[in-house]
């Protein structure tokens, strides 16, 4: 997320005032804080908004009706990117695109000869445009945005049993709004386990040689750190190669392992393991394991 919110307020070209979040309402309070200081960061004003049934897109934009007015920019917290512009935000909107072989899974836009979007389609079964939606948009005005979505969950209009935002931006074309598309010069997806590992692999060689990589409280005894590579607050490195495309959360204990191209969140404990392409989370203890590993908080893996 601070990833996204840092990329987003880069390519905006103009102060953003408030960042909301959307969350589900079991998220906790350690996330909500961490999600505020990332507004802060920005200097920009956080709130959080709960949705508490998953009706869909447009359903989890009007959770957070409140602030949706003037400028506004919406973007799902699943995906990543790399842009080398900055947005016109004269435009009446602006869909981000990234050309892909398989878009099935995707909504899809279609142009006409002047670069203008002229259909939207929601994750077609047939070919319709191998150019997908991103998850990330630009509305020049966020009230007129938020009555199209209040129209669609007021009579009900849904699209595959959910309440869907491409609903919202047809009608909005039909009455005369310009859509244009935003080019990304990479999108990195972050929906399942391969994909962030992925992502995380990318972000590690976009971010090389700048400063921050390993913090200064880090240590590391008889173990080697092949780059690129992200080593966070307080972690503790004994005999062990890590590396290269690994992240390590603030307070993690690595000992007589070997680990590449993983992620590893706050306070896990790995021990004499060789794990990559794996994902630990926080808290968790690996021992004596070797392989492909996808583990959530808290969870233990050692032989008995």
């Amino acid at each position: 997320m601070q990833r996204l919110v840092e990329d987003i307020t880069k390519v905006c070209g103009e102060k953003v005032n408030e960042i909301a979040f959307v969350i589900g309402p079991t998220f906790g309070k350690e996330v909500e804080k961490n999600l505020l200081n990332i507004a802060s960061q920005e200097g920009a004003k956080g709130s959080i908004h709960y949705q508490e049934q998953a009706l869909g897109t447009a359903h989890a934009i009007m959770c957070a009706e409140s602030v949706i007015t003037g400028k506004t920019v919406v973007a799902f917290a699943d995906t990543l990117f790399k842009a080398d512009f900055v947005m016109d935000t004269k435009n009446d909107g602006v869909i981000w695109v990234q050309r892909i072989d398989d878009p099935k899974q995707f909504g899809v836009v279609k142009l006409d000869k002047d670069g203008v979007i002229t259909d939207f389609v929601e994750k077609p079964q047939e070919f319709i445009s191998d150019l997908a939606i991103i998850g990330i948009y630009y509305f020049k005005d966020g009230d007129y945005l938020k009555k199209e979505l209040k129209y669609l969950l007021d009579n009900n209009i849904r699209d595959k049993g959910e309440f869907q935002l491409t609903n919202a931006l047809e009608n909005m074309k039909a009455k005369g709004t310009k859509f244009t598309p935003g080019k990304v010069t990479e999108w990195l997806d972050c929906g399942n386990k391969d994909a962030t590992v992925y992502t995380n692999q990318r972000v590690l060689e976009f971010d090389k040689g700048k400063k921050g990589m390993q913090a200064s409280s880090a240590k590391t005894e008889n173990s080697r750190i092949i780059e690129p590579c992200f080593i966070g607050e307080n972690v503790m490195i004994t005999n062990s190669t890590v590396g290269p495309h690994v992240s390590l959360g603030a307070g993690t204990k690595i000992e007589k392992s070997t680990i590449k191209n993983s992620i590893i969140q706050q306070n896990a404990k790995i021990v004499s393991s060789e794990i990559s392409n794996s994902m630990i989370g926080s808290y968790a203890e690996l021992c004596d394991a070797k392989g492909d590993f996808s583990l959530g908080d808290y969870s233990v893996i050692k032989k008995i």
